[in-house]
């Protein structure tokens, strides 16, 4: 019913799908995100599902920018065109490309779209003599899970690692950091990969530096799920 327009892809999003938490009991509580927090990566709805689009499949899911569901991209008809009778949560969205992040595919694998790649947070355990002390994090130091420098622990500019919130398929919340290690010639960024640390890759793969998205899921790297 709904095609997209060149460089737009067309979503479906449920506003309400950020606001419930799923316990492993099964029993699920609704979660008031918009009134204690101003973080709108936490507030804000990312996963969708795609309709149209030049380059991703039709009917995966995906996730956006926390401000891809705003009125500017909302297609205001559609019940209208399409006839159906729609959840009020439900909503459609023609959103701009580079809002378009990572798509999960049938095997429940994330896929980076360009130009996008995940990575970890790189973190110093502390070996003192003292317990229960965090580990620390490197600043603008990633640990590259896809892509090109897939393995590799690279230095960025500031405030490259931006964290996806997103509601998982046990619905839960869950993170993904993405980051644009050449840039992207289409929106002028630039590349936010300055170098490869070829010592600190050494020191990530023998277990010396530990890899995660936080300071309370920091793992050496053959322990963590995310890279596997």
């Amino acid at each position: 019913m709904l095609k997209n327009v060149e460089g737009k892809v067309i979503v479906q999003i449920d506003l309400e799908g950020k606001n419930f938490h799923t316990f492993q009991d099964g029993t699920k509580i609704r979660l008031e995100r918009q009134y204690n927090e101003l973080n709108r990566r936490v507030t804000e709805p990312v996963n969708a599902i795609v309709i149209s689009s030049d380059f991703i499949p039709s009917g995966v899911e995906i996730l956006v920018h926390p401000n891809a569901a705003t009125e500017t991209n909302k297609i205001n008809d559609f019940t209208t065109l399409s006839g159906e009778n729609l959840d009020s949560n439900i909503q459609y969205y023609s959103i701009p490309e580079d809002q378009c992040f990572i798509w999960r595919d049938e095997d429940d694998n994330w896929k980076p779209l360009h130009p996008y790649e995940t990575a970890l947070r790189v973190f110093k355990p502390y070996k003192g003599i003292m317990q229960d002390i965090e580990p620390t994090v490197l600043k603008d130091t990633l640990y590259v899970t896809s892509g090109e420098y897939k393995g590799k622990v690279v230095a960025t500019i500031k405030a490259s690692d931006y964290t996806i919130i997103f509601q998982d398929t046990n619905g839960r919340e869950s993170q993904i950091i993405r980051f644009r290690p050449n840039g992207c010639e289409k929106t002028k960024r630039e590349p936010e990969a300055i170098a490869i640390l070829n010592d600190k890759t050494e020191m990530v793969h023998n277990g010396e530096l530990l890899v995660g998205i936080s300071t309370s899921d920091a793992k050496p790297l053959k322990e963590n799920v995310s890279c596997s």
